[in-house]
């Protein structure tokens, strides 16, 4: 048994010794390392709607009623507009109790948010004069997105490659050296940040609102760190 490990404590030390040389001796590849960052602006073509109706009453069944009558007018008109069933969601229905201290009075409030995707902006001032025409009075917020953002986040990250590029070469000129070849790409993800309208509520008629839309633009932006060798 002394012998056996003998021999094996040997042969890794061996082992040891081998790797540590190689390694001493390996040569180092010159290399430069630099980041990119591409941009593209893209202006959206759809839109997500949130959509409130809210009512008061001093009786929780009758304003509910009330509210669930709103809703269904609502939801109505919108099948009218040919928007499909998936593009319409409810996401928050509340019926709640609060206190009128001036008046000493107790009401309930009740209500209910639905969002809508709109694949056509084009109808955006038709939808927001129907929607509250049929008892919507309020409007949660509007997110204008866009619907090829993977094609526009493509060329996003080609814009930051050729960035890191650029930079590469800039270095290696003022270096008196060529860049090489990519050793290693590490991907710095990208950001596509909807455009946000913030909320309001619906006072007046449909005919007195102001319905000019500026749309915007998004900005989708890719990072990306490339470290290139060096000839």
């Amino acid at each position: 048994m002394k012998r056996v490990s003998i021999l094996l404590g040997a042969a890794l030390l061996a082992t040891t010794a081998t790797f540590a040389q190689t390694s001493y001796t390996s040569p180092i590849t010159p290399q430069i390392q630099v980041n990119g960052t591409g941009k593209v602006s893209v202006v959206p073509d759809k839109a997500v709607i949130r959509l409130g109706v809210e009512n008061k009453s001093s009786d929780a069944a009758s304003v509910k009623k009330i509210n669930d009558q709103s809703i269904a007018k609502v939801l109505k008109y919108l099948k009218s507009l040919k928007i499909e069933d998936k593009y319409i969601q409810t996401q928050r229905v509340s019926l709640y109790q609060s206190r009128d201290y001036e008046e000493k009075k107790d009401y309930y409030n009740a209500s209910q948010v639905i969002s809508i995707t709109l694949t056509d902006i084009t109808k955006y001032e038709e939808l927001i004069v129907g929607v509250m025409e049929a008892g919507v009075n309020k409007i949660e917020g509007v997110e204008f997105q866009s619907s090829k953002i993977a094609t526009y986040e493509a060329e996003a990250r080609a814009l930051a490659v050729k960035e890191a590029k650029q930079k590469a070469t800039d270095y290696a000129n003022a270096l008196g050296q060529k860049v090489g070849k990519a050793i290693l790409v590490s991907d710095g993800g990208g950001y596509a940040p909807p455009v946000v309208r913030p909320m309001y509520l619906m006072k007046g008629t449909a005919d007195s609102m102001d319905q000019t839309l500026a749309v915007g633009e998004i900005e989708v932006t890719s990072g990306v760190s490339i470290s290139f060798s060096l000839d």
